[in-house]
């Protein structure tokens, strides 16, 4: 990587959304693997609804230490789950109308509602983890 390129990196990774994007990523990248692996086992409710929660916890490191990089004490751990309540209650309606109403497939299905969800997600996550300036 040139040294161009590496001052753009650090100037993408310097806005919170870029780092969220990031963030994101891995966790989905892990999740989406550990919900690949638990299909062999259960139905893709279940085998999401394990992910998902693997996820959660996940998302708050990296969003505690990597993405906004403070919090608001306790108030950001005990509210941050309800955030990705909200979001699973999305995600789960979204993967059931994609398997079920249109009968598409059921290993993309997380990865869709991923992407829908996104914008919710960061918003809500910026405005429990951002100090008031």
């Amino acid at each position: 990587m040139t040294l161009k390129n590496n001052g753009l990196l650090k100037r993408l990774t310097g806005f919170s959304f870029a780092r969220f994007l990031v963030s994101g990523g891995v966790n989905t990248v892990l999740t989406y693997g550990a919900y690949l692996l638990l299909l062999k086992m259960f139905s893709y409710k279940i085998a999401y609804t394990i992910s998902y929660l693997a996820g959660i916890l996940l998302a708050f490191t990296l969003n505690r230490y990597f993405v906004f990089k403070s919090h608001q004490g306790a108030k950001s751990a005990l509210l941050f789950p309800f955030i990705y309540v909200i979001q699973y209650v999305l995600s789960i309606v979204i993967i059931w109308a994609w398997v079920e109403k249109f009968g598409l497939n059921i290993a993309a299905a997380p990865l869709i509602s991923i992407i829908l969800t996104i914008p919710v997600t960061f918003i809500l996550s910026r405005m429990l983890f951002a100090t008031k300036k």
